[in-house]
């Protein structure tokens, strides 16, 4: 199993969570985990390097994050609709998209 990666950076009171390796149930339970020990600190997620992330992951991320003050960046469109079809707002820019493009209606 490849693991998972979180590098901490903090700027101009900002503080992020860079992912780089495989995002799987597993290493999401860890990543939560991270979460909760920052306590209530506004956290922005970087999923940028991800080199995978199954989709089961997100069940298990969601149910740590919905109460939480997170940004998400770096999401392909299909992870950022599974995000919201789990009830998680992706911020103003995000929700004004529609769930489906037209090429995947048409599809």
């Amino acid at each position: 199993m490849v693991g998972l990666e979180i590098h901490q950076e903090e700027r101009a009171g900002r503080l992020t969570l860079r992912l780089t390796g495989t995002l799987d149930n597993q290493t999401a339970l860890l990543l939560r985990q991270s979460l909760d020990t920052l306590g209530s600190r506004e956290v922005e997620l970087d999923f940028t390097h991800l080199r995978e992330f199954r989709d089961s992951a997100v069940g298990v991320l969601t149910h740590g994050l919905v109460d939480r003050k997170v940004r998400l960046r770096g999401l392909a469109g299909h992870h950022q609709r599974m995000f919201r079809y789990f009830g998680l707002s992706m911020g103003e820019a995000s929700s004004s998209r529609a769930y489906y493009t037209p090429e995947e209606v048409l599809a």
